[in-house]
């Protein structure tokens, strides 16, 4: 069973649009928090509190952080195929 995926990126970044379009592709689920939008600056400080990580993409699995678009890190977490 896998534990909930959020990934925290924005629209300008090309790797955060890489990995949402990746785990789109793949068909995983996950939450996708958009931190260009004023509505989620409180997520963007739990991201901050969480990885200690200002720059995205930054996905989180589980107890898991993984900075940048990992590929073989988040496929194994999240049993991709």
């Amino acid at each position: 069973m896998v534990n909930e995926i959020v990934v925290y990126g924005a629209p300008s970044c090309p790797w955060c649009v890489k990995l949402k379009e990746w785990l789109e592709e793949k068909k995983v689920k996950f939450e996708y928090v958009d931190l260009s939008l004023a509505a989620n600056r409180d997520r963007g400080r739990e991201l901050i509190e969480k990885s200690g990580q200002m720059g995205i993409p930054v996905t989180i699995i589980g107890d898991e952080v993984i900075i940048g678009f990992d590929k073989e890190k988040i496929a194994k977490l999240a049993e991709v195929k």
